[in-house]
């Protein structure tokens, strides 16, 4: 693999998903509400679970904001 193609897996791979869900209003708040036992927030913890995970954590990001975003199935 070439410098050119690692410098692209990373910023692809692990940058991006990083600023895409560091700017998502779908991400939560930054900080955490008063009744919460953790003291950071929702959108603090996408951001860990992207930055340890890469794109399998980007993509787990993307099917629970999709999945919270679906109006509920009607029979």
């Amino acid at each position: 693999m070439s410098v050119t193609g690692a410098w692209a897996v990373l910023i692809i791979g692990f940058v991006l998903p990083l600023i895409h869900v560091g700017v998502s209003p779908k991400s939560g708040p930054w900080t955490a509400p008063e009744a919460a036992g953790c003291p950071i927030g929702p959108r603090w913890g996408w951001v860990v679970i992207v930055l340890f995970l890469g794109p399998l954590g980007w993509l787990l990001f993307l099917a629970k904001t999709r999945a919270t975003a679906r109006p509920p199935f009607k029979s």
